[in-house]
């Protein structure tokens, strides 16, 4: 439910903010942008482009052009000329840095929370579309702000694919960075925040991508939470273990230093899904039985089959007759259970932990029964 809202707000705000009239002059700027050399002169006019830019965003009261203004400063982000790009784009984005982070500041002395919100919101949206590692501190700072919209956009600003590439693309300039972010994504999966599922995916997706030892830290540490809630019966939107499983395979395929690790939970987590499919039947409502059914029957399609080299569909015929004993023994063969181990433990290399004999457990945990319902008995 919060999941949903999440996105409603977000929509809301897109549509709320949508421009109709030009809100800041581009005339220098542009005439910048068409020239191959820049003087000094040139890189005062795009600082000068900047600072009124953000200042209309802070300081309009129609913010109905907003959106006009964001997407005139996201147009001139860079150069037409090859020659210039470097030299326009390093003080392109030193200047926005400056100005943006003093927008921040002013937003913060504005005299009501409405208005706070949207300049902050609309700020966020900009570093978004801006896709440079450059502003990630900015957006750094608002990962626990209080508003659930200022959350998300804070994320989505530094788990966006283009932004992830970039990360990646001088490993050693943004090594730093993509340490501390990955620190502060940690401390916010485990607070209140890791439980917005459509937050939790935009962070996965972040610590499959990012190239540093760290991100399968972060991934393993999401699937470590999805495993405990399943445990417990608590988890919310099985679909999502759909995305996490994809993930945490492409990460052993991708030579993950803790490539072991990260395979054990891939079996945990699949293994659980299978089991609180079968003993939650007369416990799951109809939604969540169908996410579960979508979670079993594509991870067979599009993960099983490729470890095993060969079309796997028993599972997705044992969930259209719903015959759970099918199901279970299938789960035994693939997973493995206390006789032996299953041919995915074997094909990638892991087990569940080691027993008290020092040998490696073949079998997953047991998902436990599921609680009692409270009684509607009077």
């Amino acid at each position: 439910m919060k999941a949903k809202w999440v996105i409603f707000a977000v929509l809301a705000a897109f549509f709320v903010l949508v421009a109709h009239s030009e809100a800041v002059n581009t005339k220098d700027i542009d005439t910048v942008r068409n020239k191959p050399v820049l003087e000094s002169a040139d890189l005062q006019i795009i600082d000068a482009f900047l600072n009124e830019a953000t200042q209309e965003l802070v300081n309009t009261r129609d913010f109905t052009s907003i959106a006009q203004t964001r997407s005139a400063i996201l147009a001139r982000s860079s150069s037409r000329k090859s020659s210039a790009q470097a030299q326009y784009g390093e003080q392109f984005f030193e200047s926005a840095h400056k100005y943006i982070s003093s927008s921040f500041k002013l937003a913060e002395q504005l005299t009501t929370e409405d208005h706070r919100y949207k300049v902050v919101l609309n700020l966020l949206i900009l570093i978004d579309g801006l896709e440079d590692v450059r502003l990630a501190d900015l957006a750094l700072a608002f990962l626990k702000d209080k508003n659930t919209v200022i959350r998300y956009w804070a994320v989505h600003s530094i788990a966006n694919p283009n932004f992830t590439k970039k990360l990646n693309s001088s490993k050693t300039a943004n090594s730093q960075l993509a340490s501390r972010i990955v620190e502060q994504l940690k401390s916010l999966v485990e607070s209140a925040e890791g439980q917005n599922t459509k937050v939790l995916a935009m962070v996965a997706e972040f610590a499959a991508e990012a190239d540093i030892p760290q991100s399968g830290e972060l991934l393993g540490q999401i699937a470590d939470m999805r495993i405990k809630r399943y445990a417990n019966w608590s988890v919310n939107y099985e679909l999502l273990d759909s995305t996490i499983l994809k993930l945490l395979y492409n990460k052993i395929t991708s030579g993950a230093t803790n490539r072991r690790a990260i395979a054990r939970r891939f079996g945990q987590l699949y293994s659980y899904a299978i089991q609180r499919y079968v003993k939650g039947r007369s416990y799951l409502n109809a939604a969540q039985k169908n996410q579960l059914a979508s979670v079993l029957v594509e991870t067979e399609k599009s993960i099983v089959s490729k470890i095993l080299a060969t079309p796997q569909t028993v599972i997705k015929r044992a969930v259209e007759l719903e015959d759970y004993t099918r199901l279970l023994l299938e789960h035994s063969r693939l997973l493995g259970d206390e006789t032996r181990a299953g041919e995915l433990p074997q094909k990638l290399n892991f087990d569940y932990g080691t027993s008290p004999n020092s040998t490696g457990l073949t079998a997953p945990l047991v998902l436990p029964e599921p609680p009692q319902k409270p009684s509607t008995e009077e």
